[in-house]
């Protein structure tokens, strides 16, 4: 899936308007609390402002549903960008209209304008086709460097793209890069580590990696309903029971194939969802009524760093645990810990595996941390993701 880049096109003198995924948390006082994924940018914004474009940036940021809402608004990414590029990143008042398009006009080479939330308009997530025309008509060339929104069929993701030379951003270049090796031509072994709490979510991407990965390790909450599944008590546990069908006709396929499934094989458990409560382990077979699994037990955590070893491609997928209450931290952080320490390609994705690393301080011992969540997952379901399809190949 090679597709043409930035790096493919002239651009001095010209409007490029760029999706970005500035989708960033803020506090309630409108603070940027996490300025990861405006970082993560950078590469591609720095490139066209030395290569002389006129930048035009479009971004959403949360779901004010199609209303202008003044804490959705992109005022605090405009001044955090200002002082992360070294020069003003101006804000404009909406993302389309006549005041949007004389502030284009004005723009001088190597200038960016931060347009407002796409959101909030209606016609951005309908992808309504003269919405798309109108941000259209701000640019003379489209990157995308959003692969966070690449699974989403809006108006800046895939219509933009019907009315201008479209081509992928570096961020998006590298998410397609990293992430196609996974399912194309990865070095072996190939270890994948699934966590999070739904096999609902994840299905998909089991079923595309069994023919691929040489191991699967499961862990999070997905975990109890496959160990439901085989006839074990999980206590209150989240379980998904009425996903227990598809989970029995998972693990047949998987001993079909022989890939090697590691479950938790101990589990750190409370006696309610708190930081405060109760805590103990149990063994594989029986979590007590009255009682939930929160993390996968140190065995556990010996089993699967085991399988690590010597592996040369891993790709990590949820945590294993509710790692965001210290008490069940532990799984979580001692992988992320292997993975840092491994000789091997090691690729993250999903919002709370990132958020647990950065937090540990390892990003920089990862060869690569995806941007999008949803949209990894849906890639690794071998998913055609619209905002990708739409950018011109090489």
């Amino acid at each position: 899936m090679k597709k043409k880049t930035i790096r493919d096109i002239e651009l001095r003198g010209e409007r490029v308007l760029m999706r970005v995924d500035f989708n960033v948390p803020l506090d309630k006082n409108l603070n940027i609390t996490d300025d990861t994924r405006i970082r993560a940018s950078l590469p591609t914004i720095n490139y066209a402002l030395e290569k002389g474009a006129k930048l035009i940036l479009m971004s959403h940021l949360g779901r004010p549903k199609g209303k202008v809402i003044q804490s959705m608004s992109l005022g605090p990414v405009a001044k955090r960008l200002s002082q992360l590029l070294g020069i003003e990143a101006k804000m404009a008042d909406d993302c389309i209209g006549q005041k949007v398009k004389r502030q284009v006009d004005t723009l001088k080479e190597g200038e960016v304008l931060l347009l407002e939330n796409l959101r909030f308009h209606p016609e951005e997530e309908k992808s309504d086709e003269k919405f798309a025309q109108a941000l259209a008509n701000l640019g003379e060339i489209y990157v995308n460097d959003a692969f966070g929104t690449a699974h989403r069929a809006h108006a800046s993701t895939e219509g933009v793209a019907n009315f201008l030379p479209s081509v992928a951003g570096l961020l998006m270049e590298k998410e397609i890069e990293y992430l196609g090796k996974v399912l194309e031509n990865p070095a072996r072994p190939f270890v994948a580590i699934l966590g999070g709490a739904k096999v609902s979510d994840k299905i998909g991407v089991i079923e595309n990696l069994l023919d691929k990965v040489d191991s699967l390790l499961i862990g999070g909450a997905m975990a109890y309903t496959f160990l439901r599944a085989k006839g074990k008590e999980m206590g209150d546990s989240l379980v998904e029971e009425d996903k227990m069908d598809m989970a029995k006709d998972l693990l047949e396929r998987v001993e079909e194939k022989g890939v090697p499934f590691l479950l938790p094989v101990d589990h750190v458990i409370a006696n309610e969802f708190s930081e405060e409560a109760q805590v103990k382990t149990a063994d594989e077979d029986v979590i007590p009524s009255g009682w939930r699994g929160m993390d996968v037990g140190e065995e556990t955590i010996v089993q699967f760093s085991q399988a690590l070893q010597g592996a040369k491609t891993v790709l990590w997928n949820g945590p294993l645990g509710v790692f965001e209450m210290a008490p069940f931290s532990n799984g979580t952080e001692k992988i992320a810990k292997v993975l840092a320490e491994l000789k091997a390609i090691t690729i993250v994705g999903g919002g709370d595996s990132v958020a647990a690393i950065s937090r540990l301080g390892l990003s920089g011992q990862f060869t690569h941390i995806s941007t999008g969540g949803g949209a990894s997952l849906e890639f690794l379901e071998g998913k055609v993701l619209p905002g990708i399809a739409v950018l011109a190949d090489v």
